[in-house]
């Protein structure tokens, strides 16, 4: 009898140990904090028909999916509520240069495609998209082991996108470094904060000067926006201070018709509303408890 008394009381912090780290005993507190990369793969990328209006691919710009690189942190609160918070941003862009051909223009221009080529210049096209997202996250936990946790909860906040196109038009050997800041066809000299532009006549100058002046154009169109992402994820633990979480939900967000602007002021009146919706994916490393 003595020897069964002492066999259990032996082995009984063996046992209780082992269940303590495979279940939970209690509501953990604490908190964590890490880089985060979230993968949104959107139905429909705003501003594509101005990418197209471009002579651009929307399928060449990287926006399925577009990938945000960003921090992300939460912190235990009362019960099985989680609070946290994300910032992240993402950009996608795409490219081309064009050949430029002469035609006539009294004609249609689909019978007139042998055009002469002007073999000095050429356009250079390009599209870029940012957007910026800032939003506190609520959570409710439901534990499965001291280590492993899964979660229901909503990501809400802020966003702000931009559509950057830009135009230009060169020389061949333009494109360069030492090119920025000259024009070719025109002389340019600033004194006595003036800016002078070198002409066979000054004393005869019209409004046409500036239309041989102006060589590229930058349009930027932004607007802003409230988001909201449902989501579940996964957190484990498999460190003592450091962990992985992962994340699956539905982002929605809408620009509403009008709310564009225009180089960040000039209103937009007639834009549509866009939809800034899709799938996503966020995964976290953070440290913490």
């Amino acid at each position: 009898m003595k020897k069964v008394i002492l066999t259990l009381v032996l082995l009984a912090p063996f046992k209780s140990y082992s269940q303590g780290e495979i279940y939970p005993t209690e509501t953990s507190f604490g908190g964590g904090i890490g880089f985060s990369t979230m993968y949104l793969v959107m139905n429909e990328l705003p501003g594509e028909d101005v990418i197209t209006r471009m002579g651009l691919d929307v399928d060449k710009i990287n926006y399925r999916p577009m990938i945000f690189y960003g921090g992300e942190g939460f912190a235990q609160m009362v019960g099985p509520w989680r609070l946290g918070g994300y910032a992240g941003f993402g950009a996608a862009q795409t490219s081309n240069v064009f050949d430029i051909y002469y035609y006539d223009e009294t004609q249609n221009l689909d019978e007139n495609l042998a055009g002469e080529v002007d073999s000095g210049n050429n356009l250079s096209v390009s599209a870029r998209v940012n957007m910026l997202l800032g939003a506190l996250t609520t959570e409710y936990v439901f534990p499965l082991y001291r280590d492993l946790e899964v979660m229901a909860g909503a990501l809400m906040g802020i966003g702000h996108y931009t559509l950057a196109v830009d135009q230009n038009t060169s020389g061949m050997d333009d494109n360069t470094w030492a090119s920025i800041g000259n024009d070719s066809n025109v002389k340019n000299n600033v004194y006595n904060n003036r800016y002078y532009i070198g002409v066979q006549d000054p004393n005869n100058v019209n409004g046409s000067l500036t239309r041989n002046f102006v060589s590229s154009s930058m349009t930027e169109l932004s607007g802003t926006f409230f988001n909201f992402q449902p989501y579940v994820a996964v957190r484990w633990q498999f460190l003592d201070r450091m962990g992985l979480r992962i994340s699956a939900g539905f982002n929605r967000g809408s620009i509403g018709a009008g709310q564009w602007k225009m180089n960040g002021h000039i209103p937009v009146l007639d834009s549509p509303e866009k939809a800034i919706d899709g799938f996503t994916i966020r995964t976290v490393i953070y440290f913490g408890l």
